[in-house]
């Protein structure tokens, strides 16, 4: 079992040792990833929609693609066709699927045979086809790794960078050369038209150069949140043996990182034990109930105020560290005296200037896909961080 210090130094290690694993990754995949988003962006223009499914974890990377595409984070972009059939993908697939569509299939390093199946009826129907990860597909990658969390990471980095993409796809062909609010992602299109092969080689540069933005955030938190996020696995740990256990909560992309991280806990990789945990976006008619009945602000607080017992968790997702909804539920469990924990972005917002968390873990970044991607890592170091965490 290791000690603080020597868990700390392990969770930095473990941060830092993902940067070049990402950076090799998408230097090798960025000028496939761009002619893909292209050729998404015509299909969307077409009528397409993007089905995506998964099982187990990589479900919630299905739930996290459909939100991003239909409610985009930049302002003024469109929303896009995107639906999560996980559930029952195979039959939902038969019943749906159209030439234009564009499906996604999310697995672990060592794919899935039952996902292999759907993604080849889809495509001996036409439809554009993604294996993550897969050696058949319009577009097919292999991670090079086989740590789950790691390879999971790589794929949330790559469906993000297609969303960004497709929309600068969009604007080039509708605007000429005038790439309107996207601009600031891509300021190379600049003001003359050019070849769509230069565009193609542009984004990705620009694909790359994202990357490197998470090498240097995932640098910056491992510098600053290692010791506290070995300090919060071993609070938890030892709430956890006495019989408590986590409830995360978050919404849109980060509701599917409280759904994923809650699933890691209790299907873990090989080699670790369940921990138990729940995540209160994971209930639709819990959600919509409330919401509808009481109002959005409280769709997190009264599901709590339902499940929480001493020796509880609550555990907090927000880019921005003010939603209404994170805020109120972390001050119920402050008054039901919980540890809480968060994970947050740009500077720790509303969450960390009220002192509501004992551990506010933050990613300092204004841009969300970045946040939500070194949140990733975080919370994956945290799950393996509570396994070996000391005992009480």
């Amino acid at each position: 079992m290791a000690t603080g210090c020597d868990l700390a130094a392990q969770i930095e290690e473990r941060l830092l040792a993902r940067n070049s694993i990402f950076e090799s990754f998408f230097a090798r995949e960025s000028h496939r990833l761009a002619a893909a988003c292209r050729e998404m962006s015509e299909r969307f223009l077409r009528g397409g929609r993007l089905l995506a499914f998964g099982r187990g974890p990589y479900a919630t990377d299905a739930q996290h693609v459909s939100v991003e595409f239909v409610h985009p984070v930049i302002v003024g972009k469109r929303a896009l066709p995107a639906l999560d059939l996980s559930l029952q993908f195979q039959p939902w697939l038969e019943a749906l699927i159209k030439t234009d569509d564009i499906v996604m299939g999310f697995g672990p390093p060592e794919g899935d045979l039952a996902v292999r199946a759907a993604l080849e009826s889809a495509r001996q129907r036409n439809a554009m086809t993604f294996a993550l990860p897969g050696l058949e597909g319009s577009y097919h990658a292999n991670p090079p790794t086989t740590d789950q969390f790691i390879h999971q990471e790589i794929i949330e980095v790559l469906y993000h960078t297609l969303w960004e993409t497709v929309h600068v796809f969009f604007e080039y062909r509708e605007l000429g050369h005038d790439v309107g609010p996207a601009g600031f992602l891509y300021p190379f299109l600049g003001r003359e038209k050019q070849a769509t092969e230069d565009v193609l080689a542009e984004v990705a540069a620009s694909i790359e150069m994202k990357v490197r933005d998470d090498t240097r955030l995932r640098e910056q938190v491992a510098a600053e949140e290692s010791a506290k996020i070995a300090a919060a696995a071993a609070a938890i740990r030892q709430c956890v043996q006495r019989g408590g256990k986590l409830i995360l909560f978050g919404n849109g992309g980060s509701a599917t990182d409280a759904n994923d991280f809650a699933l890691d806990c209790v299907m873990p990789p090989p080699g670790f034990a369940p921990v138990p945990a729940i995540s209160l976006a994971m209930e639709p008619a819990n959600l919509s109930a409330i919401a509808n009945d009481v109002g959005q602000e409280l769709t997190f607080l009264r599901q709590l105020i339902a499940h929480a017992q001493p020796n509880d968790i609550a555990v907090g997702i927000s880019t921005s560290g003010g939603s209404r909804n994170i805020v109120l539920a972390l001050e119920e469990a402050r008054k039901r005296k919980l540890l809480t924990v968060a994970l947050l972005g740009y500077d720790g917002g509303e969450v960390l200037r009220r002192n509501l968390a004992d551990f506010p873990l933050i990613v300092r970044s204004d841009y969300i896909p970045r946040i939500q991607e070194v949140q990733a890592s975080v919370y994956h170091v945290l799950r393996e961080a509570i396994a070996e965490a000391p005992h009480a």
